[in-house]
C-alpha cells in the first residue's frame, strides 16, 4: 500500500472533519505549501482561492512569518496568560490597539473566533451588571437573520442560519434576529437607494420597543459570509452605530472574515468610519498561521471589570491558549509584512483586474449576479435566465463546480450555489487572472450541463 493510500484509510477511519459529511468523503491531503499554492501527497498542484477557509492572509511560507515563528521557538512556545504575560502578546496587544478604529485599546486573546465573539457576549452582560450605572435588565441581544458567528453555544444563539444550529435549537439563548439587509430583498415599493434606511427602520422599531432590555447588537459589517457573501447597503453599518449610541445599547462587530485588508481597508469598519464597542477578530489576525482571535474593546467597557480581587468585578473567562507566544510571534510578522509590503496599496489594481472578470463571469447564462468588496467575492447561480430561480438543491451545482475547478488546479468551496472568491492578498496577477479564468470556464461547462438534464425532452 502506497504512503498515501495508508494515509487516505486513517483519515477516512479517524479524523472526523469538521462540515463534511464523512460518508461521502473524498480525502484531498495537503502535503505541503507555498505562496497561494498547495500540494498534495499525491503531487498535485492547487491555487489556494479560499485562503485555506478564508484564514490565510499572505500566502504559505511567508519568509517573514515563518521565521518569526522559528525564532519564537528558540525562546517560549506557550506560557499562561492566567496571571502572568508575555513579550510578543502585549507587542501585539499594543499594536492592535494602534491600528484598530477609534480608542479600542483593550485586547482579550482567545483561540478561534467563535471564543472571540463567546468573549463578547459574556463581556457585555457582564458590564451592563457592574458599569457605573448598572442596567442589569439588559440581558438580550439583537443579531441578524443568515448571521453566522460560530459554533460554540452563544456564537451559535447569535447565529442565524438555520441548517447550522436547528438541531441544537434548546441548547440556544433567544436572540432577536432582524431579517438580513440584502438590498435584493426589497419590497416593490422601496427603491435600492433606500435601503440602509428600509432596514435600518425595522433596527429602530424593536430598540425604541425594547431598549430597555437589548445589552447589544451584533453583526458582522459590510458583509455577512457564510450567508453567501450578502453585501449589506452602503450607510447600514454607520446607521447601526448611531441608533446603537442613540438608545444606549452596544455594538459587537465580528470582523473574524473582513478584517485585515481584505475588504480593502484595514477593517470592514473603516469604510463607514466607525467604532464598535467590541471588536471580533480572527483567522487571519496570525495570517492563518497558528490558532488566534481577539475581543477588543474601550476604556469605558475595560473599567467595569476594575476593582479588588474580592470585588467579584473580573471577567472569568478565559482559555489555555489565549496569548500564545508563538501565534502572537506569528500575528506580530504577519502586521509588519502589512506595512513594509504595502500589501493594501497593492489592493485596488487587484481589485479592479477581479472586477474585469467578474463582468467576464456575469455575462454567463446561469449567473444571476457577482458582488465584490476588495478581494472578497461572490457569484450568485441560477437555473433560468431571468436569474430568479436556483438550481435544485439536491443538484449540488455549486460544489459540482468546485469539484470541475479542482480538477483544473484551481481550489474553491461553495456556499450551497454562491461561488465565494477569497485569494491571499498575495496573489499574484497572473494567479488571479489564473483562478478567475478557470472559475469562468468551469461555470459555464457545469451549469450547462445541468440546465441540459432541466430542460425536458422534446
Amino acid at each position: 500500500m502506497s504512503e498515501h493510500a495508508e494515509l487516505a484509510d486513517w483519515d477516512r477511519d479517524h479524523f472526523w472533519h469538521a462540515f463534511t459529511q464523512m460518508d461521502e468523503y473524498e480525502p484531498l491531503i495537503v502535503d505541503h505549501a507555498e505562496g497561494v499554492w498547495l500540494t498534495d501527497t499525491q503531487g498535485n498542484r492547487f491555487l489556494d482561492g479560499i485562503s485555506s477557509m478564508w484564514c490565510n492572509l499572505l500566502g504559505h511560507r511567508h519568509p517573514g512569518i515563518d521565521a518569526a515563528i522559528r525564532e519564537q521557538l528558540d525562546r517560549v512556545a506557550h506560557s499562561t496568560s492566567l496571571g502572568m504575560s508575555n513579550v510578543p502578546a502585549i507587542e501585539l496587544a499594543k499594536r492592535l490597539a494602534a491600528i484598530t478604529p477609534g480608542d479600542l485599546q483593550h485586547v482579550f486573546y482567545a483561540s478561534d473566533g467563535s471564543s472571540a465573539v463567546e468573549i463578547a457576549l459574556k463581556t457585555v452582560f457582564q458590564y451592563w451588571q457592574q458599569c457605573k450605572n448598572p442596567r442589569p435588565e439588559k440581558t438580550e441581544y439583537i443579531a441578524l437573520d443568515q448571521a453566522y458567528h460560530g459554533d460554540t453555544l452563544g456564537s451559535a444563539s447569535v447565529g442565524g442560519i438555520e441548517r447550522f444550529n436547528g438541531i441544537f435549537g434548546p441548547l440556544l439563548f433567544d436572540v432577536t434576529h432582524l431579517p438580513t439587509p440584502d438590498p435584493r430583498r426589497l419590497p416593490e415599493t422601496i427603491a435600492s437607494d433606500q435601503a440602509a434606511e428600509y432596514f435600518l427602520s425595522q433596527l429602530e422599531q424593536v430598540l425604541a420597543e425594547r431598549h430597555e432590555q437589548i445589552a447589544a447588537v451584533v453583526l458582522e459589517p459590510l458583509i455577512q459570509a457564510a450567508a453567501g457573501m450578502v453585501f449589506h447597503p452602503p450607510g447600514y453599518l454607520k446607521g447601526v452605530r448611531e441608533l446603537t449610541h442613540r438608545y444606549n445599547v452596544l455594538l459587537v462587530t465580528d470582523e473574524i472574515v473582513t478584517g485585515f485588508g481584505r475588504t480593502g481597508r484595514m477593517f470592514a469598519c473603516d469604510h463607514e468610519e466607525i467604532t464598535p464597542d467590541i471588536l471580533c477578530l480572527g483567522k487571519s489576525l496570525s495570517g492563518g498561521y497558528l490558532p488566534m482571535a481577539a475581543a477588543i474593546t474601550h476604556p469605558e467597557i475595560y473599567s467595569a471589570f476594575l476593582g479588588s480581587s474580592t470585588s467579584g468585578r473580573t471577567l472569568l473567562h478565559g482559555h489555555t491558549f489565549g496569548g500564545n507566544p508563538l501565534a502572537a510571534a506569528a500575528a506580530l510578522a504577519t502586521l509588519d509584512a502589512l506595512e513594509e509590503e504595502q500589501i493594501l496599496a497593492t489592493l485596488p489594481d487587484k481589485a479592479a483586474q477581479l472586477t474585469r472578470h467578474l463582468a467576464k463571469i456575469e455575462q454567463l447564462p446561469h449567473v444571476a449576479e457577482t458582488r465584490q468588496k476588495g478581494l472578497i467575492a461572490a457569484i450568485e447561480l441560477t437555473s433560468t435566465p431571468d436569474g430568479n430561480q436556483s438550481f435544485p438543491a439536491e443538484l449540488r451545482v455549486g460544489a459540482q463546480i468546485c469539484k470541475e475547478t479542482l480538477s483544473r488546479g484551481v481550489m474553491l468551496r461553495p456556499l450551497r450555489d454562491t461561488l465565494v472568491i477569497i485569494p491571499p492578498l498575495s496573489i499574484s496577477p497572473e494567479e488571479l487572472d489564473l483562478l478567475s479564468n478557470v472559475l469562468c470556464e468551469s461555470i459555464d461547462k457545469i451549469t450547462r450541463q445541468v440546465a441540459n438534464t432541466l430542460t425536458p425532452s422534446p
